[in-house]
């Protein structure tokens, strides 16, 4: 990790963590009444899909940009006094402000007040998935802090959560953090909403620092931790390896504050036998060396002067470190809890379909209900999926999903069983409103050209969603199919009746 940078500021900033930011057991009584932080993306098809190394290429650019610029300043820094380092504050900026950008604010100790990166999401963002999102934000953690790819992950789920939890809480970001960081916030913007179209233009996610790195004393508050226990597994996997991330944390501190005990007994040895090489020099040097023994002594008491604070910041590494280590403890003992009283959900029980929105075609999720009594026992994130089109094909689970607005596409989608979350999409438009149906394990929908106008045909495609053969004749937009005695019958774009090869979908004349 990047530790240099926080180094100055320890002896106020370790004891204020400590005493103001340290883990502490969730009172549940105290939360109940809080607002829930269920994130609401864009889940269905997409007209145009990026990898997630795309996606966390984002992060990676700006995140070298702050690198290189830190690594610029080191030098300035290695030359400034303790004092004037205390002293000194900057930020960096970099990305670009219509699309994803950094605000990394740095200044001198404040009470127990925080240094952050803001991660902007400008007017012209495509993120619409916190998913995504997250990608971005670990990107930018392994290339500005080092993070590794699995510890970044885990904390940009955090951080994530951390600012919807405080979206809309100026307060809580005013008493928090340094001027600095609030002067690049504004009232309205600082946070996470909790909505995928409240993103662009309207978010500053504010990322916590503290040695050098993200302060995960804040983003594992009892407020964050609760949340977390809302998830289908309350969790547990994010906060065990935040557990792991906390105690290497302390065993960094720790390494740290011995190093520099060794480092001051050293220096104690050098000053003492200074001072023993100068008591013998008085007792034969002339009236003038006596002046020049005097500024000897006086550069020692300064140097002495100096070990105190490097005392003081040893001391509260070593207070760091043990305060770390008890959070862990504390966190390890409510996973545990939590996972003796968890009810386990198999991926057992009946799928079913609830209509929560939209007209032509009605939309919404998947769920998976208990048999005996018609329970929920989970809920599909995907709530854009045409409710007449869910079917079982070759074991799969498949249907349309999907609206044509911003980034989002109708298409083809298969459902995974277990998570209920979508595991595929095709890439061929469908037309809103076309049912899907099967012959065997062939499905039928109706696809739209839009470069044509959105002109319809009928699309013959196979269980994996890739499309075999397409109609060469335009069909009707609310066109039925039916395939009998070999031929499948469905209805011309004028409304008249078409016979087609159900294989290569050629007219039969």
């Amino acid at each position: 990790m990047k530790m240099q940078k926080y180094k100055i500021f320890l002896a106020v900033l370790l004891l204020a963590v400590i005493t103001a930011t340290g883990y502490t057991q969730v009172n549940r009584d105290e939360l109940q009444d809080l607002p829930p932080v269920v994130f609401i993306n864009y889940e269905g098809p997409h007209a145009v899909l990026n990898t997630r190394e795309e996606i966390r290429q984002i992060g990676v650019a700006v995140g070298r940009q702050i690198s290189e610029r830190e690594g610029a300043l080191a030098p300035t820094l290695a030359a400034m006094s303790a004092e004037q380092k205390r002293e000194y504050s900057y930020k960096f900026e970099a990305g670009s402000a219509n699309r994803y950008f950094i605000i990394h604010c740095v200044s001198g100790p404040d009470g127990n007040k925080m240094d952050a990166d803001i991660l902007g999401l400008g007017v012209d963002t495509g993120v619409d998935h916190i998913r995504n999102l997250r990608v971005i934000i670990q990107g930018y953690l392994q290339t500005a802090y080092n993070y590794n790819e699995r510890d970044a992950a885990v904390l940009a789920e955090f951080i994530t959560v951390y600012n919807a939890v405080y979206r809309g809480n100026w307060d809580y970001f005013t008493s928090r953090y340094k001027n600095q960081v609030i002067s690049n916030l504004t009232r309205d913007k600082a946070g996470l909403s909790i909505r995928y179209d409240e993103w662009p233009g309207r978010t500053l996610i504010v990322i916590p620092l503290g040695q050098g790195t993200v302060d995960t004393s804040a983003i594992t508050d009892s407020r964050v931790i609760e949340e977390m226990r809302k998830e289908d597994d309350q969790g547990v996997p994010q906060r065990q390896e935040m557990v792991n991330i906390i105690e290497r944390e302390a065993d960094r501190a720790e390494s740290q504050a011995q190093t520099e005990r060794q480092a001051i007994r050293e220096e104690e040895r050098q000053i003492a036998e200074e001072r023993t090489q100068i008591a013998q020099e008085r007792e034969t040097a002339s009236e003038d060396e006596q002046q020049a023994l005097d500024e000897r002594e006086q550069a020692l008491d300064e140097r002495e002067d100096a070990l105190d604070q490097r005392r003081e910041d040893a001391q509260n590494l070593q207070d760091f470190a043990e305060q770390r280590r008890d959070d862990a403890q504390q966190m390890r003992q409510d996973i545990a809890q939590d996972q003796q009283s968890a009810i386990t959900q198999e991926a057992s029980g009946v799928f079913g379909v609830t209509i929560e929105r939209g007209e032509n075609p009605y939309m919404g999720r998947i769920v998976r209900l208990n048999p005996s009594n018609g329970s929920i026992t989970r809920r599909s994130p995907l709530d854009s999926v045409h409710t007449r089109t869910v079917t079982f094909v070759g074991g799969r689970l498949l249907a349309i999903a999907g609206e044509n607005t911003g980034q989002g596409a109708v298409r083809l989608i298969e459902v995974n069983q277990d998570s209920l979350e979508m595991a595929r999409q095709g890439n061929d438009d469908i037309m809103p409103g076309s049912l899907l149906w099967v012959n065997g394990n062939d499905l039928y929908a109706i696809v739209a050209d839009r470069g044509d106008n959105n002109a319809c045909y009928i699309g013959r495609f196979n269980t994996n969603l890739e499309l075999q053969s397409k109609s060469s004749v335009k069909v009707h937009p609310q066109s039925s199919v039916t395939i009998q005695q070999g031929r499948l019958l469905t209805q011309r774009e004028n409304g008249t009746a078409l016979l087609l090869n159900p294989g290569d979908l050629s007219e039969v004349k």
